[in-house]
């Protein structure tokens, strides 16, 4: 897809121009990229460009793919959801951190490199 043709991360619902220079960080050039790689990959890919783990981001991101309004996401669906964002944070944010640093980490209180 060229330049010409791709379209803007922020068209998907519940996305804004934040998300368009995270992305473009992470290596997701456009929402087509964005879709392809589906939103467990695409917030791998965030976290590991340097963007802070949030549930609420996470959960947004999949309810726009989905397009659907960023609220939708409720009981059972949020509890597996968040079980999901666990498992990704788990496996590339805070790797290789103490449970102490993962916990300062956490709270915000580790710097970013």
């Amino acid at each position: 897809m060229t330049a010409a043709t791709s379209t803007p991360v922020s068209s998907i619902r519940n996305l804004g121009p934040a998300m368009d220079a995270a992305c473009a960080k992470a290596g997701i050039p456009d929402a087509e990229t964005l879709r392809a790689l589906g939103p467990d990959e695409a917030y791998r890919r965030l976290l590991m460009s340097g963007t802070r783990p949030h549930f609420i981001g996470y959960y947004v991101l999949v309810m726009g793919l989905q397009g659907r309004p960023w609220n939708d996401c409720k009981g059972d669906e949020k509890k597996a959801l968040r079980a999901r964002f666990d498992a990704i944070k788990a496996d590339g944010f805070d790797k290789g951190l103490s449970d102490f640093e993962r916990t300062l980490n956490e709270i915000g209180v580790v710097a970013k490199s």
